[in-house]
């Protein structure tokens, strides 16, 4: 859209905080004529709202289901759910409703920098970052942007040239940006997540495969998911993109794999029924569990459709680290490893925490989300030494536990004051012995005891560095 197409405007923007306001703000810059509802009227709102109306941005605090007259765009922030009063109104009266990612992607300039897209149901921001890393090492202007914290419209509309964007998008965004085309995408995995807001599996599954509507280069997906297989084939693509598929094992024709402990390209070689280009080595890519290398392989089949050389693909994992709170080793203690998984945030990702270790003391627990807990137990029963159960939801974990792992010890700790944690890493290391790993792996969310799934990694840290040298 031109600047001219933006004049005079009617837009509602649907909510303050992070994306919000930069939208209202870049919104106001074109000549739109701006409100912005939100449902809280608390004094953090207050003060945003005060800070853009001294722009001249008009705000309605308290009132987030009404339609303002006259309105012809609604940009809402991700977290909105489908089914609020606000765009049930806008529905009736045929207005649009776009996010954020979709008004950066309209207001991209015709010499825009392609986007590369990674969703899934985790290990976003973990591949975003590697991509970003790889395209570095490949000497290309990038980013990492989007759902990862930094503003897609602040990377399409700021002063910085861009070669190419590696851009993380959540189901959520997805869900309102419907003409987004990406270079070429990935949806890493498919788990029941965030239900409450899609709905159910289908829908947000659906959103998650929006991804790959209109792709141009490769649609890459997860050999070990066939629901991400799925989604490709649902696609409707650009003549002539490919579907590459990532896998832990021997990969077979257009798919990347590992053979040998060595990462291997048979995708994006000139004869990929009979050749391999070897790529990294398990042991470049940190920490090497293995759905961190399923990660680094996804990557490296985006950064390989961008036409970034081998050599830049090992250069970039190896300088890559890790966001804190994901498989980070906190200490070694009385000969037991203790390991900071705050960020498995749901039963999928906690999963893949706990295949990775062996024999496993547990800390789990927080905000089940609607989810339910007997497949994670069943896979991992034969490696749990114990289990620690924290926060509002445990009962449905304890329940799985008496199901599928009966003879499992496990400590209940009904709890949530500012010592739980401490209480939780002192009844761990009583259960642990010298060659365990004690896990926090909560496969919940953190806010009914934490700020963030960060606060609780941080807590747990702050607790194993608590702990006397000779406890195990």
């Amino acid at each position: 859209m031109s600047a001219q197409d933006w004049q005079g405007k009617r837009v509602t923007v649907a909510g303050l905080g992070v994306s919000g306001i930069p939208a209202a703000r870049v919104l106001h810059g074109l000549g739109a004529v701006v409100t912005v509802v939100n449902d809280g009227d608390d004094e953090r709102s207050r003060a945003q709202a005060a800070e853009l109306e001294a722009e001249s941005i008009t705000v309605r605090l308290g009132d987030g289901a009404t339609l303002p007259e006259g309105t012809e765009l609604i940009v809402t922030t991700p977290g909105w759910k489908p089914d609020k009063p606000l765009f049930l109104a806008a529905a009736e009266a045929e207005v649009p409703v776009w996010g954020d990612v979709e008004l950066a992607w309209r207001l991209r300039g015709p010499d825009a920098a392609p986007w590369l897209a990674v969703t899934g149901t985790n290990g976003k921001t973990t591949t975003v970052r590697m991509l970003a890393s790889i395209l570095e090492a490949a000497g290309l202007r990038t980013a990492a942007v989007g759902n990862i914290g930094v503003s897609l419209l602040d990377a399409v509309l700021g002063d910085t040239t861009y070669d190419v964007l590696a851009v993380e998008l959540s189901s959520y965004q997805l869900h309102w940006a419907p003409s987004l085309r990406a270079h070429s995408a990935v949806v890493l995995n498919l788990a029941p997540d965030h239900l409450d807001w899609h709905g159910s599996m289908e829908a947000y599954a659906a959103d998650k495969g929006r991804i790959y509507e209109g792709n141009t280069v490769a649609c890459v997906y997860n050999a070990a998911d066939k629901a991400t297989e799925d989604l490709v084939r649902e696609a409707d693509v650009e003549e002539g993109c490919r579907a590459i598929g990532f896998t832990l094992g021997t990969p077979g024709p257009s798919q990347l794999g590992v053979v040998d402990g060595i990462l291997v390209d048979r995708a994006f070689v000139d004869n990929r029924h009979k050749q391999a280009q070897e790529l990294a080595e398990v042991g470049d890519v940190s920490p090497p569990a293995p759905h961190n290398i399923a990660n680094a392989l996804a990557a490296a089949a985006l950064a390989r459709a961008y036409g970034v050389a081998p050599a830049a693909v090992r250069d970039g994992l190896r300088s890559f680290r890790p966001d804190p709170h994901r498989i980070e080793k906190v200490a070694d203690v009385a000969g037991v490893a203790y390991i900071d998984d705050s960020k498995a945030t749901n039963t999928h990702a906690a999963e893949a925490s706990l295949a990775a270790y062996d024999p496993i003391v547990w800390i789990a627990g927080g905000l089940a989300k609607g989810a339910t807990f007997d497949e994670l137990v069943t896979k991992s029963a034969q490696r749990l030494r114990g289990v620690v159960l924290i926060g509002a939801d445990r009962a449905l974990i304890r329940e799985a536990l008496a199901r599928h792992a009966p003879e499992v010890p496990v400590v209940d700790l009904d709890r949530t004051d500012t010592g739980a944690m401490s209480a939780a890493v002192r009844e761990a290391a009583r259960l642990a012995r010298p060659g365990d790993t004690v896990l926090l792996a909560p496969a919940c969310a953190s806010m009914d005891m934490f700020a963030n799934y960060n606060k609780r990694g941080e807590a747990f840290a702050d607790a194993v560095r608590e702990l006397p040298a000779e406890r195990a």
